[in-house]
């Protein structure tokens, strides 16, 4: 199995930026804690950053055949991004949206996510530890999604016993 996290603008100033409202961690020590995570899981991770709309579309739609999930965090897109959402809704793989802070205690520009309706979920306030939560509930969706198949190999199975 494979997820990719995908992270959107600023996110790269982490530990610099506003510590008050997304604390001292650097992205590259979230995704040193997720690698650590994948790996016990023998899941493999990769990640993505970028502060440029078009290139995130780009990299989901990548995720298209690549992929078994996406971890998201679109900062700043979240509440803008149409052709994010679009381009979640059209690969099919399941997705996490995670935010370092409680969107819904902020601005009010900050409360309506255009991009979580088209996720499996969506995770906010927790801090870093936000995206541990996210590989928890992607490794459960891959076990939901790996039972499944395997439900329904053994009724093809008896069905062609029959």
């Amino acid at each position: 199995m494979k997820i990719v996290v995908i992270q959107g603008p600023n996110l790269n100033m982490l530990g610099v930026r506003d510590q008050n409202v997304y604390g001292p961690m650097k992205l590259e020590d979230i995704h040193a804690q997720m690698k650590g995570f994948a790996e016990q899981n023998k899941v493999e991770i990769e990640f993505f950053q970028s502060n440029l709309e078009g290139e995130i579309v780009d990299r989901i739609q990548e995720c298209m055949g690549d992929a078994d999930g996406i971890i998201i965090n679109p900062a700043a897109y979240t509440h803008t991004s149409i052709a994010i959402r679009d381009a979640l809704a059209a690969v099919k793989i399941p997705a996490i949206e995670v935010h370092l802070s409680n969107i819904h205690a902020r601005e009010e520009f900050r409360h309506t996510s255009l991009t979580a309706p088209v996720c499996a979920g969506q995770i906010v306030g927790m801090g870093p530890f936000g995206y541990h939560l996210a590989m928890i509930g992607m490794l459960e969706i891959f076990n939901q999604v790996n039972a499944m198949r395997q439900a329904q190999q053994q009724a093809q199975e008896a069905a062609q016993q029959k």
